[in-house]
């Protein structure tokens, strides 16, 4: 007797509705026709519902053209690479849902704001890194070698855990008025990792760090305006690490 194998019922699943947007990329290529003058590309793409912008960017220069240009790795906000202007506020494209930014309309990219354009929205990060660099990111400390860990408490750990965050992105730096305007400013992103170190109960560092901010374009260019804090896309409280620096300047409480 021969057995018989019932066919598998067809798929239940739903297919995720498609809708048509329009991207507005602002564009920079000197070898271009256009030289060194920017200009706008328009692109219209068939996306879903779950797809964020970078999905859109990926469609466009996979189908479309393939000279846009922008920067992305890990697609998942930790790598902080693809941050630009969406709409006119700073963000991770590849956090940002397309139906989250109204695709009824044209949405607007761009490079950010205050450092050099290299292409389209790829931006030279070298300032940006530069004032990373010199607040000494790094636990420093004196003496001899520790003979086993440096053991913090709970306590110790949660006075700067919120700016252990940082994926630096730019977006803080790169929304702030001071920065746009003043290229020497140390930024929102630097002043953060500096507090990460400063209030850390294992680096000897502070009163080094704390000098290098005290200078003309250092914590105190800081206009408290929390753009910073709202382009964010880690969610941490960046106006208030300022202040706390501000304050560990004065007090040396720390």
């Amino acid at each position: 007797m021969t057995a018989t194998i019932d066919e598998a019922p067809a798929s239940s699943v739903p297919e995720i509705p498609s809708f048509e947007v329009t991207l507005k990329v602002r564009r920079y290529s000197p070898e271009s026709a256009h030289g060194d003058e920017a200009y706008w590309d328009e692109f219209t793409v068939t996306a879903h519902g779950t797809d964020r912008v970078l999905d859109a960017l990926h469609k466009i220069k996979w189908e479309h053209d393939g000279s846009v240009t922008f920067r992305r790795s890990c697609a998942h906000g930790i790598c902080g690479s693809d941050a630009m202007r969406i709409n006119g506020r700073n963000r991770l494209a590849c956090k940002t849902l397309l139906k989250d930014v109204n695709p009824d309309k044209p949405i607007i990219v761009e490079p950010i704001k205050g450092l050099p354009v290299i292409k389209d929205l790829v931006v030279d990060m070298e300032p940006f890194f530069a004032s990373y660099r010199e607040i000494m990111p790094f636990l420093v400390t004196t003496g001899n070698q520790p003979s086993g860990e440096r053991l913090q408490s709970a306590e110790q750990r949660e006075r700067f855990d919120d700016t252990t965050k940082c994926i630096l992105c730019a977006a803080c730096t790169s929304s702030c008025p001071v920065f746009w305007t003043d290229g020497q400013y140390f930024g929102p992103a630097a002043i953060v990792n500096a507090h990460r170190f400063i209030f850390d109960s294992r680096d000897e560092g502070a009163e080094q760090r704390l000098e290098i901010l005290n200078d003309k374009e250092g914590v105190w260019r800081c206009r408290t305006t929390f753009n910073c804090s709202e382009a964010c896309p880690r969610g941490i409280e960046v106006t208030k690490a300022i202040q706390e620096v501000k304050r560990a300047m004065i007090t040396r409480a720390f």
